[in-house]
């Protein structure tokens, strides 16, 4: 999905994993966008992620320049978590490294808005490479981590090698320790963060118009 004022503007590309996730994002409406906007559908895991973001911002391409928002559902790891709370990672990181996010308190404050009776939770969101379960979120809870999915590092990483850009992960908690789910979009709290993930379009629009990119 594509829309937009013209190839001068500066664009932006959400990406995501999961059909499902894809299918929320185009529900959410995207009046006022400051430039071409594409939704990605990268497919599940890290290696999935670099490789469809890498190709969106190859040279040659119309997201070429854009900022990249990491969006879709995740793991929550610190008690007291609900599906439906937001993440909005301060940084990325999994086992290649560490990737700092942009305009962190301004996609807040714009979630905040949209979203006024949602919690959202600002930390760290660390990437795996399979789904965490029990023992290991704990793990990954006191390393640090608030929040875990399987695509946001890799992709904030793809694109912040692909040339200097603004970039942020927001997460919308599936499970967390008290409510972990079996599949996702089956259970109540699958549905809560599906109707979540409908309505952050416009403070990630907020977000795109206020970090708007320099031409190279």
């Amino acid at each position: 999905m594509t829309t937009g004022t013209g190839p001068a503007s500066a664009p932006l590309l959400i990406a995501c994993a999961l059909g499902i996730e894809r299918l929320a994002l185009r529900g959410g409406g995207l009046g006022g966008a400051a430039g071409p906007v594409t939704v990605l559908r990268t497919g599940m895991g890290p290696h999935a992620a670099d490789q469809a973001v890498t190709r969106a911002l190859g040279d040659g391409t119309a997201m070429r320049d854009a900022a990249v928002i990491a969006t879709g559902f995740c793991a929550g790891l610190a008690p007291g978590m609900h599906p439906g709370d937001l993440v909005v990672a301060d940084e990325t990181h999994d086992r290649e490294g560490r990737t700092e996010c942009s305009g962190v308190e301004l996609l807040a404050k714009e979630l905040a808005r949209a979203v006024p009776k949602r919690v959202i939770h600002t930390g760290p969101l660390v990437g795996s490479d399979h789904v965490v379960r029990g023992a290991e979120r704990s793990a990954l809870h006191a390393a640090g981590a608030i929040a875990v999915d399987m695509e946001s590092a890799a992709t904030l990483r793809s694109a912040v090698r692909m040339g200097p850009r603004p970039v942020a992960a927001v997460r919308v908690v599936v499970d967390a320790p008290e409510h972990e789910l079996v599949r996702i979009g089956t259970l109540r709290g699958g549905i809560s963060a599906f109707r979540v993930l409908r309505t952050v379009l416009p403070a990630f629009i907020e977000w795109h118009r206020s970090l708007l990119l320099p031409r190279r």
